[in-house]
Formats: C-alpha cells, sequence, structure tokens
C-alpha cells in the first residue's frame, strides 16, 4: 500500500497518490496531469480512478486532462452536476484499487455534492480518510460558496456540515489517519493547521467545530463568522470544473512565448493588458516597468492573482525569472487565468539595456522607519488581513488598515496627497500593495521592508487585542 500526499504551498492544497498491485487512485489533482502520470509510471501502476472530493473553488482541477491521458474514470460523490462524463457514486459505494478498498461518504454541507473517502486496507480495516473540504486540521470547510445553488443558503448548508460531521465522520474510529485537501494560508477555511496530516482522534479532541456538546445554532454561528466573502474567481473556477477547461498543454504552447522588447511594449500599451511581475520583492522595488503588478512567485501566488486580478480572461503580459516562464503560466492557469498572451524576452535586463522607462520603490528598513514615525505627519498603512491587524499593530492615530484583499475596493478612500509608509507581515504583501497603488496614481509609497515581523523588534508602540478596527 502507498499513499503519497502532494501538496502546493502556493494553494495550500493537499492532492494524493494512491497505490496498491499495479493499480493508482489519484485525488483532487492539480491542473498539470504530469507527475501523477510520471508517479504511476515509476512502479508500473495504472491509474484506475480520479477521485474529486468536490467540484473546487479555489483553483482548476486537474480531473479532466488526467483522465484523458490516461483514460482513468472520473469519481465525484452524489449531486455533483457537471458537464462532461463522470462517475456519480452513491453514498456508501466502493471502490476497489488492488487489494484496497476506498468508500464513498457523501459529506455535504461545504458543498452539496462534497464526499470524504474512506480507505479501507486489504484485511479490512479503516485505515485513513480523505477528508476534502468537509474537514481540515484545526476547522471545517466554510460554505462561502452558496451563491452557486438557487434557494439555499450558506446557513443551510452549514446545518448538513453540521449533520454530516455528527452522522458521517465522527462515528469512525480514532486512529484513522486524516489526509484533508488543504492546511494553512488556503481559503477554504479560517483556522487551519500548519500541520497537513493528522488523526481523527486529535481532531476530535482539538478541533472546535467537532465539539461533542456543540449546538446546530452554535456550529453554524462559529463557522459564518467573518468569513466574508469569497473572491469572484471562485466561481469562475467552479464553472471551469463543472464545465471543462482547456488543457494545460493547449495553454502552455499558446503563452510560452518569448517577445521582444518592442512587441512586448506595443502589448503593454493596450488598455486592457495587465503586466504581471512575478519576479521577488527585492528586484521588484530595484526596477520595474510602470504600471506593472507585482505578485511574486515566491509567496502566495496564485491566491493573491485570484484575489487582485478581476476579470480571469485579461490579457497578461510576464516579466519573470529566468527560466520561470512555464511556471509562471502554470501556475496561473491553476487558478483559471489562462490568458497569458507572452512573457518579455530577456527580462528586465533587456527592457534596461533598450532604454526604457523603469520606475522604483522607496524601501526602507524597520529601524529607518523608527526614527520617521516619532514625527506625528508620517502617514502608514497597514495591508495585513482584518484578523492580523486586529490581533496586534502598530499603534498610533496615524496608522490606516486596509487589508490587501480589498484594495480595489477602498482605493478611493485613501488620501493621494499623503507620503505612506506600507507594511505587511514580512514584506510581499507591502511590495504588491505598493505597486497597486503607483499603478492608480499614488507616487508618494514608501515599503517598509521585512513588515510587521521586522516592526516588532523596534520600540515602536504595539497595540495587542483590538477587536473593532
Amino acid at each position: 500500500m502507498i499513499i503519497e500526499q502532494i501538496y502546493t504551498k502556493c494553494l495550500a492544497q493537499g492532492a494524493y497518490y494512491i497505490e496498491s498491485d499495479g493499480e493508482a487512485a489519484v485525488i483532487d489533482p492539480l491542473r498539470e496531469p504530469t507527475p501523477y502520470i510520471e508517479r504511476a509510471k515509476k512502479n508500473k501502476a495504472k491509474i484506475k480512478y480520479i477521485f474529486e472530493t468536490h467540484i473546487h473553488a479555489d483553483f482548476v482541477s486537474g480531473h479532466l486532462g488526467l483522465a484523458k491521458k490516461t483514460a482513468a474514470t472520473i469519481v465525484f460523490g452524489p449531486n455533483a452536476n457537471t458537464h462532461y462524463d463522470c462517475y456519480n457514486a452513491v453514498d456508501g459505494e466502493t471502490f476497489k484499487i488492488g487489494s484496497l478498498t476506498l468508500k464513498v461518504i457523501h459529506t455535504p454541507g461545504h458543498t452539496l455534492e462534497s464526499a470524504s473517502y474512506l480507505l479501507i486496507d486489504a484485511a479490512g480495516k479503516n485505515h485513513a480518510l480523505f477528508s476534502g473540504d468537509t474537514l481540515f486540521l484545526g476547522d471545517v470547510g466554510i460554505p462561502d460558496v452558496a451563491q452557486q445553488y438557487k434557494d439555499l443558503s450558506k446557513e443551510k448548508l452549514a446545518e448538513m456540515l453540521f449533520e454530516s460531521l455528527r452522522s458521517k465522520i465522527m462515528p469512525l474510529e480514532d486512529n484513522i489517519i486524516l489526509y484533508p485537501a488543504h492546511g494553512a494560508g488556503s481559503a477554504c477555511g479560517k483556522n487551519m493547521s500548519k500541520e497537513t496530516i493528522g488523526t481523527l482522534g486529535d481532531q476530535k479532541s482539538s478541533n472546535y467545530a467537532l465539539r461533542s456538546d456543540m449546538t446546530k445554532e452554535e456550529f453554524v454561528s462559529e463557522v459564518l463568522k467573518n468569513i466574508g466573502s469569497p473572491p469572484p474567481y471562485f466561481i469562475e473556477n467552479i464553472l471551469l470544473n463543472k464545465t471543462g477547461y482547456t488543457d494545460l498543454d493547449v495553454i502552455l504552447s499558446k503563452s510560452n512565448t518569448p517577445l521582444s522588447v518592442q512587441l512586448f511594449e506595443e502589448l503593454a500599451q493596450k488598455k486592457e493588458t495587465l503586466v504581471l511581475d512575478v519576479r521577488t520583492q527585492q528586484e521588484f522595488v530595484k526596477s520595474h516597468i510602470p504600471g506593472a503588478l507585482f505578485i511574486g512567485l515566491n509567496g502566495g501566488f496564485a491566491p493573491w492573482v485570484g484575489a487582485l486580478i478581476s476579470d480571469i480572461n485579461q490579457p497578461i503580459l510576464l516579466v519573470v525569472p529566468e527560466r520561470c516562464s512555464e511556471e509562471a503560466i502554470t501556475r496561473l492557469a491553476r487558478v483559471g487565468y489562462d490568458n497569458s498572451i507572452g512573457y518579455l524576452e530577456g527580462g528586465m535586463s533587456a527592457w534596461i539595456k533598450a532604454g526604457k522607462t523603469t520606475e522604483q520603490i522607496t524601501s526602507i528598513s524597520a529601524k529607518e522607519f523608527e526614527q520617521r514615525f516619532k514625527t506625528r505627519s508620517t502617514a502608514v498603512l497597514d495591508v495585513r488581513k482584518d484578523v492580523e491587524y486586529n490581533s496586534t499593530h502598530l499603534e498610533g492615530d496615524h496608522v490606516e488598515h486596509l487589508s490587501l484583499d480589498s484594495i480595489h475596493q477602498k482605493i478611493q478612500g485613501i488620501d493621494s496627497q499623503k507620503t505612506y509608509h506600507v507594511y505587511c507581515g514580512g514584506g510581499y504583501r507591502s511590495v504588491i500593495a505598493t505597486s497597486i497603488l503607483k499603478a492608480n496614481g499614488f507616487s508618494n509609497v514608501i515599503d517598509i521592508a521585512g513588515g510587521f515581523a521586522a516592526l516588532k523588534k523596534t520600540q515602536l508602540p504595539i497595540a495587542n487585542g483590538v477587536c473593532n478596527a
């Protein structure tokens, strides 16, 4: 028996490879099929099934491309209304993978079709649970995409989730290994653990959502508290996962195209085109193309693309590190952004060598900012998430908070005449925010390198435990 978690940090997503006696199955694959095919080839195994725990919202699944290349059967739980051929399993149905058995447990709540898969070993013993977005380590999947259903509220979905957990999951043995679909950093939950594998018993004793004395009303209230609205790309990804999408091979052949400086500049001048710079924040700060949006591959790239680029079909020109164009295009495609039209050949070095205009961002250390902060006229912008700001932040009536994921909606509330010093947690998001502000005409923005982690090491005043900021 082989069970492997294939974890992608950018999406905080876990796909799974299961193998027994020359047969294999993949659960919740990412869009690129090659890693799973190569894994099966390693042991000369045949991928027999592709199991989906639900119709995903936060990424485009690889089930269609993988099925096309392997002839494996795509399996969903009940109620999956897709526009392509797949197998809709019924609650309790079993599937054989060599000497192993995978049992479908219908667990609606996160979505209507959500299913968990119970792995039963060759001796007939319950061994592991692949819980999808139904149960995470430390949390449960929030029913935040209820708008895809007619006449079904998020409250009703939360009630379904309560029943699924109590009647289907909690009665299982404590020693069952738990393999969730996501970990900390995913938008599919609120309080997920950094660990990506656990046991059901641990969750019964530590996960707030599995408290035995919790009422349904308490559960609904707690699960829905402060969940906010899902980013627009979630609905777009649901549609792609339900109706189908272009093979990644086709996307790469179209998009992985080097563009000369002249052609790149001509295309960049078109109103509908976005220049996306995916280098490190340090490189972007030093020199970038005027008007470019920074979202670095070295951070939470795909989720921030989804949160900040509202049009999933927008033409995108890429500025990439050397030999990283395919990686950038693939990671865009994972969240449905398939309209990359090429990348700058030779990168920023070619742009500078051609004598083209560049811009820079002023970035100062936390120590230097500490001296500036003593002047009350020093405007500060904290772009971390609400929960981070509410927990602890720089204290002062000249400190403003604007979470990065809402910057487009609230940018009109920022005074363009002020010189803002921008910080986040560690320096990645502040450069994203600064690039957006600069592209919208804010000329006086200064990045604080190292973010709040660096600020805490100074003597600056820190406020803690503010609940209603």
